[in-house]
This record gives C-alpha cells, sequence and structure tokens, in this order.
C-alpha cells in the first residue's frame, strides 16, 4: 500500500509519539508498503530544534526505507497555553506544501497523528483529494488537557474549540486512540463506533526484556551495592507531575538506600537541577542512547510513573510499555478508577496524584519487600507479552489497512 503518515514528531526522535510514528513506519516499509512521512525536524523532548537540523528548513531525505519530508516550525523554550498553539499551528502551515506535492502520488491511506490536531484539516484535504482513506490516531486529547490545565479561559474559546475538534474527528474514515478510556472519549465527542479503532501503544517484548544481572549504571552512577532505585524516565514537562517525585525524594531523605533517579530531558530541567543539587538521594541522567534502554531500565527496583490529574484518561503514558516489558513494578500517582490506575494496579502500586507522602510510604513500603516486588514484577511482564507486544499490535494494524483497502476496492467494483 501506498501510506502518507503526517506526524509533528517523528525518529530519531527518542520518546514520546515520535518514537511510535517512527516505529510504525520502519515497521511497515519493512513488510513491503511505501511509506512516505511528513513530519518536523526533531525537537522533543528536549523543546529545542538541535542546529544541524535547523537548515535548510524544508528537507527530504530517506530513514530506514522510509522517504521523509520535513518542514520547519517554531518551538517554545517553555510551552504552554498560547505558545502551545502556536508551535503546532507553525507546523500546521509550514507542512502544507509538503502535503500538496503528495497529492500526485495518490496514497491509499493518509494517516494524521495528534498532536498536531491543528494538521488534520490538511491531512484530511488531501485524503479526500486523492481518493485515500482518511485516518487520525489520537495520541493524546490535546484540546481537552489545554481546557483542564487552564489554557483556553472564555467559555467562548471552549466551546468554539470542542465543537471544531468534534466536527474534525466526524470528517475522517477512522479515528484511533491508544487507551479504551480514550477509545470512549472518541464516541462521546462523536465519531461513529464503526470508525472508532484502538491502536495500543507498543513494546519491543524480545528487545526490552528483564535484566538479569546487575545494571551497569550502578556503577556508573556510583550507588552503593544495597541501594534500591526508584526510577523516572521520560519527558521532564508540566503535564508529568515530576515536582511530586522530588517531594517524595525530599521525605525519604533520611533512607540513604533508598536513591531516586530521573533520566530524561525537558522544560523542567532547571527545577529538577536545583533540587539535585540540593538532595543526596536524586540522582539525574540525560537521556540515553536506545541501545541501553534494557540496561537503564534493569536498573529499576522499581519504576516511577507520575501523572497530572488533569492529563489522566485523556493522555496514556507512553512510557508505561517499556515499564511494563522491563519486568519491574510501577508506582503511579494516578486516582483510583482511571485506566492508568487499573492497568497499574495488576502489577504495581498507585497513590494519589499530587500526593507526595503517600508517595513517599509506597516507596518505602515496596523497596523494604523484595518478595513484593518480584511478584509484581513478573506480572507486569505477564501484561506486556499478552497485550502490548509489538509485532502483535503493528500486524492487527496492518490487517486493518489491508482490509480497508480491500472494502474501497469492492465498492469501486461495477
Amino acid at each position: 500500500m501506498r501510506i502518507l503518515l503526517v506526524s509533528a514528531n517523528f525518529a530519531p526522535e527518542p520518546v514520546g509519539i515520535g518514537k511510535y510514528s517512527g516505529e510504525m513506519a520502519e515497521w511497515l516499509a519493512a513488510r513491503g508498503h511505501e511509506v512516505r512521512v511528513v513530519c518536523a525536524p526533531p525537537y522533543y523532548p528536549a523543546w529545542r530544534v538541535d542546529p544541524a537540523w535547523r537548515w535548510p528548513p524544508y528537507r527530504h531525505d530517506t530513514w530506514r526505507g522510509v522517504r521523509v519530508w520535513r518542514a520547519p516550525l517554531w518551538v517554545p523554550s517553555r510551552p504552554g497555553g498560547l505558545r502551545r498553539v502556536l508551535h503546532l499551528a507553525s507546523f500546521a502551515i509550514a507542512s502544507m506544501p509538503s502535503l500538496l506535492r503528495h497529492w500526485a502520488w495518490r496514497p491509499e491511506v493518509v494517516m494524521v497523528v495528534a498532536p498536531a490536531l491543528l494538521c488534520a484539516p490538511m491531512g484530511w484535504l488531501t485524503a479526500r483529494a486523492t481518493g485515500a482513506r482518511a485516518w487520525l490516531h489520537v495520541q493524546d486529547f490535546e484540546v481537552d488537557v489545554a481546557l483542564k490545565m487552564g489554557f483556553l479561559w472564555s467559555g467562548a474559546m471552549r466551546r468554539l474549540a470542542l465543537g471544531l475538534e468534534s466536527w474534525l474527528l466526524r470528517r475522517f474514515d477512522t479515528v484511533s486512540t491508544i487507551s479504551g478510556r480514550m477509545h470512549e472519549h472518541l464516541l462521546r465527542k462523536g465519531v461513529a463506533p464503526a470508525n472508532a479503532r484502538r491502536l495500543p501503544n507498543w513494546a519491543d517484548v524480545q528487545a526490552v526484556r528483564p535484566l538479569r544481572g546487575t545494571s551497569a549504571y550502578r556503577a556508573e552512577l556510583g550507588l552503593p551495592g544495597g541501594a534500591r532505585v526508584v526510577l523516572f524516565s521520560g519527558s521532564w514537562s508540566a503535564k508529568q507531575g515530576l515536582e511530586t517525585v522530588v517531594q517524595a525524594a525530599r521525605a525519604l531523605a533520611h533512607r540513604p538506600d533508598i536513591v531516586f533517579v530521573v533520566c530524561g530531558q525537558g522544560a523542567l530541567q532547571v527545577e529538577l537541577e536545583a533540587a539535585a543539587r540540593e538532595l543526596n538521594n536524586l540522582c539525574l541522567l540525560p537521556l540515553q542512547p536506545l541501545e541501553r534502554l534494557g540496561e537503564l531500565l534493569g536498573l529499576a527496583d522499581a519504576h516511577l510513573l507520575p501523572q497530572s490529574v488533569e492529563a489522566e484518561d485523556l493522555v496514556l503514558p507512553s512510557k508505561l510499555t517499556n515499564m511494563l516489558a522491563s519486568g519491574r513494578p510501577v508506582i503511579a500517582t494516578c486516582r483510583a478508577g482511571s485506566e492508568l490506575a487499573e492497568v497499574v494496579g495488576r502489577c504495581g502500586v498507585v497513590v494519589p496524584p499530587g500526593d507526595a507522602a503517600s508517595l513517599a510510604r509506597a516507596i518505602e513500603a515496596l523497596m523494604d519487600d523484595p518478595a513484593r516486588r518480584e511478584a509484581l514484577g513478573r506480572l507486569a511482564r505477564e501484561h506486556a507479552e499478552r497485550h502490548i507486544d509489538r509485532e502483535a499490535v503493528l500486524r492487527g494494524l496492518e490487517a486493518e489497512l489491508l482490509a480497508g483497502q480491500a472494502r474501497g476496492a469492492a465498492r469501486a467494483t461495477p
């Protein structure tokens, strides 16, 4: 098939949406499909375009069998509110010439990844102009997150944003999202059940496996032999709820045998660096090479998955997949009844969001109970193997794409 993917975030971004869009495109190309991508230069999670990618502003290259057209965008150093809207709008506008040039190619599927939802109109128009199936894949409900975090203040702005979002969603032939609760949210927004799909983020359960020996990171960080590590690895952004992790580390400063390791990059770097200078039990690591992911995740005795209450059931953290695949328990901050709580409750510990005291108590109790950590880790690995194996998820996507192609061909037959 000829598949055009429109995703502001793409490889070589190592985490988040860019990671999954890149892996999906690479997998489909390896299966023999002709895949083209319109995306931005890599900027996430640093929220800064590397100087090597700034010029020329438009470029075309081939990455792992995938032809990639990159369009420029404006990247704010402190994303949020109007700046984030302008950031996404800049890519939506700048990517239009790249989409127009693909009309002559006549793709059979145009898949737009949201965010940025602002790219959806041009992606939909490209599909309609070329006779392609229009597919929108929602990685997070950016409008709802903006509303909950107070980025859209007036009632008129809220109604306009929600109305336009619903109208756009209902224009697409297929709308997919990454979790069960988010699928239900699509239906509440007016997407017809026949058009709604669940396409979960995945883990490469062959590449990320439980580490049997001692992680090399323990020696590199100079950790004492008996130290137990609680690890967060991901973007350092406001919606992650990382301030709760810092407060929990402060509350457990009297336990030198419990070490917090926070790995990543992002907008909160200055704040985290200040906390690490103050706290002896808090270590920071920059983003690590992808080939060391298994070693990094194996450093953890338990993974930390903080999340702000504003984002629950609107975003299912993509980092959860590899946490589960690593065979380590997860400690998540989320409200009971949320989808994240349902998943983590089977293979870890759930505490209320924003409650640093409860998080500290949960960490301390789990670190002092090795048998429980081992049992929960086994359950985490079993969940990954059964539900989010990359090969199974992407084969399901391919089957849906081919079935849609067959239905289209049947309708076109006189």
